[in-house]
């Protein structure tokens, strides 16, 4: 659905312009002024389009010119699949209408948003010292953790597999029993820092020791670890500054856009017709507005159940 919507913007811009760009039979001014690279059909392709191509494909210079060339190859096959859907009257159909419209909302209200958070400042060094210090298992007391994994579908997880796994010193015997009763996993090798680590593998691995073998559930899904060592492996403050200053960053957007969209719903008057289908967060009161502690409570259980399932 989401080419349908930019095929459509494509051909817009194109036509807009073509109609700007018509010509007046200077060949020297008509090679200044005209951005089109191929005609298809009488609709134009310019540069325009095709620097956004590579852009958003974030083409390195060394690969422009193989690129351009693939690009524009693309771009002449999107124009021809766009003429033939349009004379097809594809763009009237129900669910690619819908899908340009869900599309061309999604866009705006993103536009919006970016435009909310484009001037937030970057976060001064005082900001970057201070998170590195509140945060030392993640940089000057970081730990890596090395470990083989394996990741087994939680409904093989049975008395019979449990039994058994006392008697594995290996992943490669655990591999090999499961390969014995036909059961798919992925295997695979990982170096972590701990403190990135998920809660329940972190918390397990505090007093883990070389070569011991655990299993962790994870919901639909059971990890079946080894660990393999515990090293330390600092980062220093310098290091870590780009990673810090993201980090705080995208915090600071995220409080910004949390902020107007709070705002904008403390504005708005909400009803919802089916009460059920509200969530916790649309269920507390905002300004202007009431709320039945009967439908609060509801949905707040639908989510704690929902959340306990995942456990």
């Amino acid at each position: 659905m989401k080419q349908w919507s930019k095929l459509t913007s494509c051909a817009l811009i194109a036509l807009a312009i073509g109609a700007g760009l018509s010509g007046c039979g200077d060949k020297s001014h008509d090679s200044k002024a005209s951005q089109s690279l191929v005609s298809v059909n009488g609709k134009e392709i310019t540069v325009h389009q095709l620097n956004e191509e590579l852009a958003r494909a974030n083409v390195q210079p060394a690969q422009k010119d193989q690129a351009s060339k693939q690009i524009l190859n693309a771009l002449v096959d999107r124009q021809l699949l766009e003429q033939a859907a349009l004379k097809a009257k594809v763009d009237r159909d129900p669910n690619v209408m819908q899908a340009i419209e869900r599309a061309k909302s999604q866009i705006i209200a993103q536009a919006y948003l970016q435009g909310k958070v484009a001037n937030i400042s970057k976060p001064e060094t005082a900001e970057i010292e201070n998170f590195y210090k509140q945060n030392p298992a993640l940089f000057a007391e970081r730990k890596l953790v090395e470990m083989e994994q394996l990741l087994v579908d939680s409904r093989h997880i049975n008395d019979e597999f449990k039994s058994s796994l006392s008697n594995f010193k290996t992943l490669q015997e655990v591999a090999t029993w499961l390969d014995s009763k036909g059961i798919q996993y992925d295997r695979g090798e990982v170096a972590r820092s701990v403190a990135e680590l998920p809660p329940q593998i972190s918390e397990r691995l505090k007093d883990a020791r070389k070569g011991q073998l655990f299993v962790i559930g994870m919901g639909p899904r059971t990890m079946l670890v080894l660990m393999d060592s515990v090293r330390e492996s600092p980062v220093s403050l310098t290091d870590a500054i780009p990673q810090i200053e993201q980090t705080l960053l995208n915090k600071k957007r995220k409080d910004v856009g949390d902020a107007e969209l709070a705002k904008l719903r403390s504005e708005a008057k909400i009803e919802y017709f089916d009460k059920n289908m509200m969530s916790v967060e649309a269920s507390k009161p905002h300004v202007g507005e009431g709320v039945e502690k009967g439908n609060a409570a509801t949905a707040s259980d639908d989510i704690a159940r929902g959340v306990s399932g995942l456990k």
